[in-house]
């Protein structure tokens, strides 16, 4: 596999095309079994439904946008994809839609369908906007009605003073936790740049690239690290969690992963400003400081790669670079590797060929259960031995499955529309 064909999807190693597509099909096989009857559920080591789990909304939304985009790719399989992603949509538009207070239930039960959790989460609701943008490119029925429903009560989160999302709130929005978190506001953007490419509105674009911009600052205020926990008054809580370093949502210290994933969405956002959106005001500025902020981003959590071992990135790091949580997440190394792709081309820098090589070889040897291209183990201590200081099983497949696509694809438009218009 030659890193510079990446350059050009076009001109891509067809030999490692037909690889990525068969560890996709795997990971659709592998996620089919989180059906249930009011959506989809955890899924264990062994593919199997985890009864102690009820049902997540954001695990709902990432499994329907997987099998959405497994149904505009036709992909060939004893599942019915698209039927699945109808199945998702019908738990968000059913049982996980709250019709009394707007917005949808942070967890519902998975025997009877009725509320567990309450709460309305920014991450959860960005992940709503995603899968309903997803299901409107498949043509999904009742598609557009959802990514309606869904861009109105995420907007209930949106803080105009500050231009960012607020994190959690009571049932009927009347209370909201003294915390806001850079994750709601990294999905968010995921979720709007997907709902700009499937409505065509550039307000939705327009706040997503105002959320980038906020994020690169924060993280070049703090020497490329980016901070993850603020007060409502978006200052840094450096301290935050220290005592519980290895939260699965508000761990301590710098997410590497994180750092992946926006630098990813900058270059995004980036190619939107020179693409569908490129007579905004200042594109042509702001789309190249949005790649300066993803370069430094990226290489700055580069810096961590086998700090500990022999191989891998760190959960997270402190403010120094030193490893905190030590162990190796599946998701971690499926985001760099996603943002090596798009990086490359982005770049010309072959640098981030030979890094995207090297951490598909990592992932394989380490990562990818042998024989079983559809199992990706969660979390990995630094050497290399099965951990579940953070997570237990497996429970769902988006980050695996979508760095199967994104190699494969432009940066612009958003993947759901990518894979539609190809």
């Amino acid at each position: 596999m030659a890193p510079s064909l990446l350059l050009d999807s076009a001109h891509a190693s067809p030999e490692h095309d037909a690889w990525l597509e068969e560890v996709g099909r795997a990971l659709l096989e592998w996620g089919a079994a989180s059906r249930t009857e009011h959506g989809f559920g955890w899924l264990d080591s062994n593919g199997k439904l985890d009864p102690s789990h009820d049902l997540e909304l954001w695990i709902n939304c990432r499994m329907t946008h997987c099998f959405a985009l497994a149904s505009i790719r036709g992909t060939e399989s004893a599942h019915n994809f698209s039927e699945l992603a109808a199945h998702g949509l019908k738990a968000l538009s059913g049982p996980f839609h709250d019709a009394e207070h707007g917005g949808f239930f942070s967890s519902i039960s998975r025997k009877s369908g009725t509320p567990v959790d309450d709460s309305k989460q920014a991450y959860a609701h960005a992940f709503v906007v995603l899968a309903a943008s997803s299901l409107v490119e498949a043509k999904i029925p009742g598609a557009e009605e959802l990514l309606e429903t869904a861009l109105e009560a995420h907007a209930r989160f949106f803080e105009p003073e500050h231009e960012m999302f607020a994190d959690t709130y009571s049932r009927d929005f009347s209370e909201c936790e003294n915390y806001r978190g850079i994750n709601a506001n990294m999905h968010s953007v995921e979720g709007l740049l997907a709902a700009s490419a499937a409505t065509g509105r550039r307000d939705l674009f327009e706040r997503a690239a105002t959320i980038v911009e906020h994020a690169l600052a924060f993280a070049e205020g703090n020497g490329w690290f980016l901070p993850e926990h603020f007060t409502p008054e978006w200052e840094p809580r450096p301290d935050y969690n220290r005592e519980e370093p290895a939260h699965p949502f508000r761990p301590y210290g710098a997410t590497i992963g994180h750092s992946f994933e926006w630098a990813r969405l900058a270059l995004h956002t980036a190619a939107g400003f020179e693409g569908q959106f490129s007579d905004a005001t200042r594109a042509t500025d702001r789309a190249s400081t949005l790649r300066e902020g993803a370069l430094a981003l990226a290489e700055k959590a580069c810096e961590t790669w086998g700090v500990d071992g022999d191989g891998g990135f760190p959960y997270t790091v402190d403010w120094n670079g030193t490893p905190v949580v030590h162990e190796r997440m599946h998701w971690v190394i499926a985001e760099a590797i996603g943002a090596a792709a798009v990086l490359l081309r982005a770049s010309g820098d072959a640098a981030w060929g030979e890094r995207y090589e090297a951490w598909w070889d990592w992932a394989k040897a380490t990562t990818i259960v042998p024989g079983n291209l559809g199992s990706w183990i969660h979390e990995l201590s630094a050497a290399g031995e099965l951990s579940e200081t953070t997570w237990k099983g497996q429970p769902d497949i988006y980050h695996a499955y979508q760095v199967t696509l994104i190699p494969r694809f432009p940066a612009w438009p958003p993947l759901a529309h990518a894979v539609a218009t190809a």
